[in-house]
């Protein structure tokens, strides 16, 4: 086989192949991955909304930030 004008032996051709399968196999995880991330902060949302309504808390007094002191290291 050829590639670019250079003659690829048995052991590169395959060598090829492996890395084309694990750069396929990396991508398919790393796809999964960022799905099971968005699903769980979506349900993280899902379950402090609902705890939320359970508490009657509404949304407008857990977003006021006049009542609460410095957030963050920055404050």
């Amino acid at each position: 086989m050829t590639l670019f004008g250079t003659t690829l032996d048995p052991a590169q051709i395959a060598a090829l192949v492996g890395l084309l399968a694990t750069l396929a196999l990396w991508l398919i995880v790393l796809g999964r991955e960022r799905g099971y991330a968005r699903w769980f902060r979506q349900w993280e949302a899902d379950r402090k909304a609902a705890r939320d309504a359970e508490q009657g808390v509404s949304k407008s007094s857990s977003t006021d930030k006049t009542d609460q002191g410095p957030r963050g290291p920055w404050g």
